[in-house]
Parts: structure tokens; C-alpha cells; sequence
């Protein structure tokens, strides 16, 4: 059976007092490993060891400071606790300085040792935990853009690659800032068409008249203005993957047109009366639940069906927070490149703040926080707590809700500045006054 204790190296040249320890580490809930030297435990231990040495400081050969140093060359985040039985108070205070976790006088009471390995360990698992999501971040963006390991993103991915080269129609439904543009994108890039056209169209982003012509083209003279033929972004898409974002927000008069276009394959452009033939695959994204009559509003039912052959659901952020962690570290190491600085940990702390908040700008909010963290601006501690819990004072801890909800106000609108003063019923200049005081920008959000 695999221990899955955290490890201590003890090393000692005192075999007895080797033994002692190993009992006191193993009822302490370490797994313990003993080294009679230095010497060994360089041979054994290298920089994926997951806990903390412990070493004598004098012993025949090499001593601890020198074991020290290599373990420090190896890995310069492995916590190095120093024992010495001669009150070296010369030798302790430069081992400190460079970099010796601990510096403990014997004779100690247990509870000295205790207390210094609980905290090695716990900055240990940090490193460790740090550097295991850094390089899931990384492996998971070579392979898929998709990332997270819940059983609902697993699930997802292996959907995706089902049904990529299958060449059919697909829904994409999710809310907003889920990723459906993602999962559009991997659908083309994964199927046969992919050295072909990836064309995108917001539906909600343009109004009727100028969506019929984008998304149809017209030939020229077709009405007044049009001085030259516009090729619509469904022929744009001949032999690729047209991908409609935000379909809901169609004008039903269009849905009729696209309904046509779907079943029959041609499209008929402005200004002319022949039809021409298109091979394209749609990828639809709708952030309602277009099964339910109540939410579908006036899209129309037959477009609904002529699209549901594959539907594909993007869980929401808070079904899976357990993906949390790691897409922070992905978009954390991304901001750090991107602003050309170290990327900082992900504190305890931040973690707990990360994982209580309920994300209603999904992805799309927590990619905003893990830069504004990687820019420094960004508070990594918990939520408000009480006053003796942060010492605290009232003023800050208000600053804090408030920015607090300003940001979830503009991550649910998406950066609509309007929409927030309205939900928030604030005067328009009180809000981007406090926006300003805490260093909040709607364009982070859209």
C-alpha cells in the first residue's frame, strides 16, 4: 500500500537518535526516512521530493550546511531544518541568512521540532501544489484549450472529439463567459475542415439591417448605397465552420432565412434571384436553454429542432470548482508572460477566495482576476471576515464588499456599464466615481 504521508528526511550519524525520531515523526503523522549522512540522503533526494529535511548540523564527512547548500542547488524551494548540540549561534544566524528554513539547539522538546516541521510542510505543499497545477496548466493548453479535469469537463472534451469529424450541425449552450467560443473553435480546428474558413457572426452585436447583409452578402445595386458586391459570411464560410455566437438574439425574420440556408444548403444574396450552393458546417452558441418554451422566447421552434442534432452543454463555473485551481494557475502564468512578470503563488488564502465566490462571469471573470493578481491589484486574501478574524476596520472591509460587488455586477453585464448603474441603481457619475476608486474598468470585463 502506497504511503501517502508527507515524507521527513532525518539524517543523523547517531543511530539511536535516528530511531527515536523515527518513531516520534511516524506518531506524528510523517512518514519518515533515515540517513546515517549527508552523503546518502544526496543520493536519494532530489528536487521532486514532496517534504522536509531535517539534518544534524555536525556530523564525520559531509556536514549539514554543506548538504544544505546542495539541496539548495537542487531545488531552492526544499525547506532545510538544522539541528546542532553546540549553540552555534554564529553558524545559525548565517545559515539563516542563506536560506536554512530552521535553525533548532539541542536539546529540544518535541513540540520545538513539531511546530517547525507543521510549518516546513505546509510551505512545502504549497511549492508542490503550485508547481503540479503550473504544469497541468501547460499540458492542458498544448493539448486541448479546454482545460479542467472534473468528470464534466472530461465528459465534454471526449464529446468534442466525437463528434468533431462527423461534420454536423452542433448547439452550443452555456452562459456567458463558460467558453462556447471555445468550444466552437475546437470543433473546427478538430475536423476535416480545418485548413478552411472559421467565420464568426455575434448575432447580438449587429442590428437586422446590417446582419442580412453580413450574413448573406448582396449584389451590387441591390439597394441604395450598395456601389459593389459584399460576399455574406455564410459564403465566407464555403467549405469550413460558420460560427453564429449569441443566436437567440436573431430577429426572427432572419431565423427564417437561416432555417432555409440550413435545409437546403444555398443561400439566395440581396439583389439576386438564383440560389448558390454552400458547404459549410454551423456551430450555433445560445446562453438560454432553447428546450424550455419559457426561456426560448420568440426564437422559432423549427430552427430549434433543425440545430438540436448535437447540443452541447458548458457547465457554468460553480458546477465545477474543482477546475478552479488549475485554470487559475493557466491564466495566472499567461498574464505573467504577457505582462513580463514572475507569476506569484496561489496563496491559501486566495485559494479559499477563489473557490467561495460564485462566478457569474464563469471563465471569462476568473481569466479578469488572475490578471489583475498577476498586475498586483488585485486583493489575494479571503473574503471580508470578521474583526478580530482580519483586524480589519470597518471602512476597509465595506471598500471591500463594495468592490466586491461592483466587479460581479459588471461581470454578469459583461462590461455593460449601463446595465450595472441600472441593477446597482446608482447615478451614472457615483458609479464610474467608485469604479475609479477601486481600480475597476468595464472593458476587463467584456
Amino acid at each position: 500500500m502506497t504511503d501517502t504521508r508527507t515524507p521527513v528526511a532525518f539524517v543523523d550519524d547517531d543511530r539511536e537518535l535516528l530511531e527515536a525520531n523515527a518513531q516520534t515523526l511516524d506518531l506524528a503523522g510523517y512518514e519518515p526516512r533515515l540517513f546515517a549522512s549527508a552523503d546518502a540522503a544526496l543520493a536519494a533526494l532530489d528536487a521532486g521530493f514532496e517534504g522536509v529535511v531535517v539534518s544534524d548540523l555536525r556530523m564525520p564527512g559531509t556536514n549539514g550546511l554543506t548538504l544544505f547548500r546542495e539541496l539548495k542547488r537542487r531545488d531552492p524551494d526544499l525547506p532545510v531544518i538544522l539541528v546542532t548540540g553546540h549553540g552555534d549561534i554564529e553558524t545559525a544566524v548565517s545559515s539563516l541568512k542563506e536560506g536554512v528554513y530552521d535553525f533548532i539547539a539541542k536539546p529540544y522538546p518535541g513540540e520545538r521540532l513539531a511546530v517547525s516541521l507543521r510549518r516546513a510542510v505546509e510551505k512545502r505543499r504549497l511549492v508542490m501544489e503550485n508547481r503540479r497545477l503550473r504544469a497541468a496548466a501547460e499540458t492542458g493548453a498544448q493539448d486541448l484549450p479546454l482545460l479542467g479535469e472534473t468528470p464534466a469537463m472530461e465528459r465534454l472534451r471526449q464529446t468534442i472529439r466525437q463528434i468533431a469529424g462527423a461534420d454536423v450541425d452542433v448547439l452550443v449552450q452555456g452562459e456567458t463567459g463558460s467558453g462556447k467560443e471555445i468550444v466552437a473553435a475546437l470543433i473546427h480546428r478538430l475536423s476535416s475542415r480545418r485548413d478552411r474558413e472559421y467565420v464568426v457572426l455575434n448575432c447580438g452585436a449587429l442590428p437586422e439591417a446590417v446582419m442580412e447583409s453580413e450574413l448573406f452578402g448582396h449584389e451590387r445595386g441591390a439597394f441604395t448605397g450598395a456601389d459593389r458586391r459584399r460576399i455574406g459570411r455564410i459564403e465566407h464560410a464555403d467549405g469550413g465552420t460558420l460560427f453564429l455566437d449569441e443566436l437567440e438574439s436573431m430577429p426572427p425574420a432572419l431565423q427564417v432565412k437561416l432555417l432555409r440556408v440550413l435545409e437546403s444548403r444555398e443561400i439566395a444574396p440581396l439583389g439576386i434571384n438564383r440560389t448558390r450552393a454552400v458547404d459549410l458546417r454551423v456551430v450555433a452558441a445560445v446562453k438560454v436553454d432553447l428546450s424550455d418554451p419559457a426561456s426560448r422566447g420568440d426564437f422559432r421552434e423549427d430552427l430549434y429542432y433543425r440545430l438540436n442534432v448535437v447540443t452541447l452543454r458548458v457547465p457554468p463555473l460553480r458546477e465545477r470548482k474543482d477546475d478552479i485551481p488549475l485554470l487559475f494557475a493557466h491564466f495566472l502564468a499567461r498574464a505573467a508572460r504577457r505582462f513580463r512578470r514572475e507569476p506569484p503563488d496561489l496563496t491559501p488564502a486566495l485559494r479559499d477566495r477563489l473557490m467561495r465566490q460564485d462566478w457569474p462571469g464563469n471563465v471569462r471573470e476568473l481569466a479578469h482576476v488572475a490578471e489583475r493578481v498577476a498586475l498586483g491589484i488585485e486583493p489575494q486574501g479571503s473574503a471580508p471576515e470578521p474583526l478580530e478574524a482580519d483586524g480589519s476596520g470597518l471602512a476597509e472591509r465595506v471598500a471591500r464588499f463594495e468592490a466586491g460587488l461592483l466587479r460581479d455586477a459588471l461581470a454578469r453585464h459583461r462590461g455593460d456599464a449601463q446595465a450595472a448603474v441600472e441593477e446597482l441603481k446608482l447615478p451614472r457619475k457615483t458609479f464610474y466615481d467608485k469604479l475609479a476608486r477601486h481600480g475597476l474598468a468595464p472593458k476587463d470585463f467584456r
